[in-house]
C-alpha cells in the first residue's frame, strides 16, 4: 500500500471508530475526518468543501423542509383521525399504524413521518389498554421500510442515487428504488403485524396501561423537604407505608451525596433531597400537603403543577434537540425559567444520579411544566416530539388537498426530468412559503443540520478514498477472498456487510462508504454496477438491530420504554427476510 492509502485508512478506521462510540455527535466527527484528508493533502481545498454543495446534500435538506410543509398542512393528523374506530384488534392495531408509518415515510422524512404518528400511537394505545411498548417499534420499524420504497425517502436513498450520476452519467430515479423497496416494506410489515411485535420481550407489556405510559410509571422526581415538613423526622419505610407499589422514594441526598436504595429506618431531615419515582401527578395527591419543593423547577410545589394557566406536557428529546449533551441548569437558563422539568424517564431505567446534575440524551423523555399558551413554541423551540395526541384544525382538509397537490406536482416534475429531483423540491418549497404552509422565519427550522454537515464534510472522505486507490484496494481483496463463488453471494456479503455498519454508525455515512467500495468490486467483477448499488441502498437503511442505528429507533425507546437488547429480538429475523428476498429481486430488477 501507498502511504497516501495507508492515510486514508487510517484516518477512515478512526472515524468509524468514533461514530460506532457515539461520544461526539456525527457531524463533529465528519468534520473531524473531512480536516484530516483535507490537511494530509488528500483533496484538494475545493475538494473538501465541494460536497456542501452536492445535489445529493440539497435534496436531503429540500425533503425535510418539504416534511416540515405537509406536516404543517396536517396531512397525517387528517388520516391520523379515521385510524382510532379500526384499531380495536390488537394485530390490527399494529398492522393499521405499521402500515400508515410506513406509506408516509416512502414520500417524506421517516423520523418525520414518525413523529406524526408517535402521539397517534400512544394515544390509541391507551384507548384499548395496550402497551405502548407493543406499538411503537412496529410504527419505528415501519417508517424505516418505508424510506426504502422511494428516492426520497431516506438519505441513503438520494446518496446512492446522486453516487450514480457521478460514476455513469444517469442517476437513480424517483421510483427505481420502489420494485425492490415497496416489497421489502410490504413484507416486512407482515411480518411484524404477525409475528415481529410478539418478540418483544412480555416484560415491556407490564405496567404499561392506560393509566401509565411507561413501565411502572418510571418518572423520576426530585423535591427537597423544606422547614415544617410533616414528613421532618419520619423514617423512610413509615412514609412508603402511605404509598402504593406504583410510588417509592429511591434515594435520599443531602448537600451532595446522594444514597441510592436508602435505609428504610432513615429518618427524613429538613433540606434533605428526596428522590420520587412514579407519576408526579400521582405524587402531587400523595404529598400536596407535604411541604416539597421541585429541584429541577425553583419554587415550583407539588400544589401548582397545573394552577391557573400552566399545563403538564410529556415530551421526547429528539437527536437534534438543544438539549441533547445538556442538563437541567441549560433548560432554566435556555427558557428563562418559564419552562420547568417536572419529571424524566431515561430508556425505561433508573438513573444513578441527580436529575439537576443528568445529561440529556435522545430518547429521554421529560414531563414539563409551562404556560398553555407557549407549549406549542415550547415544543418546536426545544424541538421535542408532543406523547399527546393533537386536535385536527378546522378547515384542515382543504390544507391537505393543497399540500398534497403542491407535492405531487414537484414529484411529477422531476419524474419527468422537467427539472432535476432538487430543483423540483425547492420550487415546491417556494411555492409553500409563498402559500403561507411555511412561514419564511421558520424555513430552515426542520432541516437537520447535523445530517447536512455530516454528508458534507463525509463527501470529499469518499473522494479521497477513491483517489488514493483505497476503494480499488479494498474490491480487490474482498474479490480475492470471494474467488470462484458466484455473483449472488458477493451481493449478499455487500448487502450484509453495509447492514451491519448501518446498525452501528449513521446509514448516511454507511451510504458514503460502501457505495463507492461496491463499485469497485463490480467493475473489478466486470458486471453490471446497479445491483451492488441497491444493495448498499438496502443495507444503510437496515438499521434494526440496535437503539442508536437510526433515529426512529432511538425516539421509541423511552416512550416504549425498551432496553438497549430489545430491537435485535425483531430486528434480526427481520434483517434475514430482508436478505433473503432482497438479493433474489436486486438479481431480478437490476440484472448483471
Amino acid at each position: 500500500m501507498s502511504n497516501e492509502q495507508y492515510l486514508i485508512f487510517t484516518i477512515l478506521s478512526i472515524t468509524l471508530l468514533l461514530f460506532a462510540w457515539g461520544r461526539w455527535r456525527y457531524d463533529v466527527i465528519a468534520l473531524c475526518a473531512m480536516t484530516a484528508v483535507l490537511l494530509f493533502g488528500l483533496v484538494s481545498p475545493t475538494q473538501a468543501f465541494a460536497g456542501f454543495g452536492h445535489t445529493a446534500v440539497i435534496t436531503v435538506a429540500a425533503v425535510l423542509v418539504i416534511s416540515q410543509a405537509l406536516k404543517n398542512a396536517g396531512v397525517v393528523d387528517v388520516v391520523a383521525a379515521y385510524l382510532s374506530p379500526l384499531t380495536s384488534n390488537a394485530i390490527a392495531h399494529i398492522a393499521l399504524l405499521t402500515t400508515v408509518v410506513t406509506f408516509f415515510s416512502a414520500f417524506m422524512n421517516n423520523v418525520g413521518a414518525l413523529a406524526l404518528l408517535l402521539p397517534v400511537a400512544i394515544a390509541t394505545a391507551k384507548e384499548h389498554n395496550r402497551s405502548p411498548a407493543m406499538i411503537l417499534m412496529p410504527v419505528a420499524f415501519g417508517s424505516i421500510l418505508g424510506g426504502m420504497s422511494t428516492m426520497i425517502g431516506t438519505p441513503p436513498n438520494i446518496i446512492i442515487a446522486n453516487y450514480r450520476a457521478d460514476i455513469t452519467g444517469t442517476p437513480f430515479y424517483m421510483f427505481d428504488f420502489s420494485p425492490i423497496g415497496s416489497v421489502i416494506a410490504v413484507v416486512g410489515v407482515v411480518f411484524i403485524a404477525l409475528i415481529g411485535w410478539r418478540l418483544i420481550p412480555k416484560q415491556r407489556f407490564d405496567g404499561n396501561t392506560a393509566e401509565q405510559l411507561f413501565e411502572v410509571s418510571n418518572y423520576l422526581t426530585e423535591v427537597k423537604v423544606m422547614p415544617n415538613s410533616p414528613l421532618i423526622d419520619v423514617a423512610v419505610n413509615e412514609i412508603e407505608s402511605i404509598q402504593n407499589e406504583d410510588i417509592g422514594i429511591v434515594g435520599v441526598t443531602r448537600g451532595s451525596r446522594l444514597s441510592l436504595n436508602t435505609n428504610p429506618n432513615y429518618a427524613v431531615k429538613e433540606n434533605d433531597i428526596l428522590i420520587l419515582r412514579g407519576d408526579p401527578v400521582s405524587l402531587q395527591s400523595k404529598f400536596a400537603d407535604a411541604n416539597l419543593e421541585f429541584q429541577t423547577a425553583t419554587g415550583k410545589t407539588f400544589e401548582d403543577l397545573t394552577a391557573g394557566d400552566f399545563a403538564l406536557t410529556e415530551a421526547v428529546i429528539t437527536s437534534t434537540s438543544p438539549l441533547v449533551g445538556r442538563d437541567v441548569s441549560y433548560l432554566r437558563r435556555r427558557t428563562a425559567n418559564s419552562v420547568a422539568i417536572i419529571g424524566l424517564a431515561h430508556e425505561g431505567q433508573m438513573l444513578r444520579k441527580r436529575l439537576r446534575n443528568h445529561i440529556f440524551k435522545a430518547g429521554d423523555v421529560l414531563l414539563l411544566q409551562c404556560e398553555t399558551a407557549y407549549v406549542s413554541d415550547m415544543l418546536s423551540e426545544l424541538n421535542l416530539l408532543p406523547l399527546a395526541e393533537r386536535g385536527i384544525q378546522i378547515g384542515q382538509q382543504r390544507r391537505v388537498v393543497i399540500a398534497l397537490s403542491i407535492f405531487i406536482a414537484a414529484i411529477m416534475l422531476g419524474a419527468m426530468h422537467i427539472l432535476p429531483m432538487a430543483g423540483a423540491f425547492i420550487l415546491a418549497i417556494l411555492v409553500y412559503t409563498l402559500m403561507g404552509f411555511l412561514p419564511a422565519k421558520n424555513v430552515y427550522q426542520d432541516i437537520d443540520w447535523p445530517i447536512i454537515v455530516l454528508l458534507g464534510a463525509m463527501i470529499p472522505v469518499g473522494k479521497a478514498l477513491e483517489s488514493t486507490g483505497a476503494t480499488g484496494l479494498v474490491a480487490s481483496s474482498i474479490v480475492n477472498i470471494t474467488a470462484g463463488l458466484p455473483i449472488y453471494i458477493v451481493l449478499t456479503l455487500i448487502l450484509v456487510v453495509t447492514m451491519f455498519l448501518s446498525d452501528i454508525i449513521n446509514n448516511a455515512a454507511t451510504a458514503l462508504v460502501m457505495a463507492p467500495i461496491s463499485v469497485g468490486i463490480a467493475n473489478q467483477l466486470g458486471v453490471n454496477i446497479d445491483p451492488f448499488l441497491m444493495a448498499v441502498a438496502i443495507g444503510a437503511s437496515c438499521a434494526f438491530l440496535t437503539p442508536i442505528g437510526h433515529q426512529s429507533n432511538t425516539l421509541v425507546m423511552g416512550p416504549g420504554g425498551y432496553q438497549f437488547g430489545d430491537y435485535w429480538r425483531m430486528g434480526l429475523p427481520l434483517e434475514i427476510i430482508i436478505v433473503v428476498i432482497s438479493v433474489p429481486l436486486i438479481l431480478i430488477v437490476w440484472p448483471l
